[in-house]
């Protein structure tokens, strides 16, 4: 088991660097190895009797910052603020983009095996707004940085895909290249204010994501 990289801590929240191919929270077939239970075994060996919140998920195979608090009403409190909290995402994408800056706006909605796909029917879909800017690219991969407006599911994926740029290694979503052998999308930075203060975290994206334009002529 590898240890859990902890970015941050306080007598309120716990801010961990999430590895891919690990799940935020178990879902239905109850995975034993999840990061909610690692951060609870880890506040628990502080203190048997204390607990962990959820506040926020990432993806199975996304990686990068996850928050929880360590108390209900944190976890209320940054949960009614999410709207207004800043996240980013590094990710490597299929070919190159028309625009070295854009904003994609559309109405995502799910089917029953919970696929999210975009709508043009504002009455079952919900709009999401990503903007993107390209920070390195060559004839087959684009590297961004995207800043999300909306927490939809999936959203940056979807989006991306539909542009004709899937994220590396997102088969579900029509990747056709899987170069790291894992999704290459990352969250690396959080920032809000809560109660007067402005909190702000970042970690800077796998090594792995700098290497694969190395290696592609």
């Amino acid at each position: 088991m590898k240890k859990m990289n902890i970015i941050y801590e306080d007598k309120e929240i716990l801010v961990v660097d999430k590895e891919p191919h690990l799940l935020t929270i178990a879902t239905e077939k109850k995975e034993s190895r999840t990061l909610y239970s690692e951060a609870s075994t880890y506040v628990k060996k502080q203190y048997p009797k204390n607990k962990i919140f959820i506040v926020h998920r990432l993806d199975k195979d996304t990686s990068g910052l996850v928050i929880f608090a360590k108390n209900p009403d944190q976890k209320l409190s940054l949960q009614n603020n999410w709207s207004n909290v800043k996240r980013e995402y590094i990710c490597i994408v299929e070919g190159k983009l028309p625009k070295k800056k854009d904003t994609l706006k559309s109405y995502l909605a799910e089917s029953k095996t919970l696929e999210v796909y975009e709508t043009k029917d504002k009455t079952k879909g919900k709009l999401a707004i990503t903007e993107y800017e390209v920070l390195q690219s060559n004839n087959k991969y684009s590297l961004l940085k995207i800043n999300i407006k909306t927490g939809r599911r999936n959203q940056i994926r979807v989006q991306l895909s539909n542009i004709g740029n899937p994220i590396v290694g997102d088969k579900k979503y029509g990747s056709k290249t899987d170069s790291l052998k894992r999704l290459a999308l990352h969250a690396n930075l959080i920032e809000y204010q809560l109660k007067g203060r402005t909190y702000h975290f970042e970690t800077k994206y796998p090594n792995s994501f700098s290497k694969i334009f190395k290696e592609t002529k």
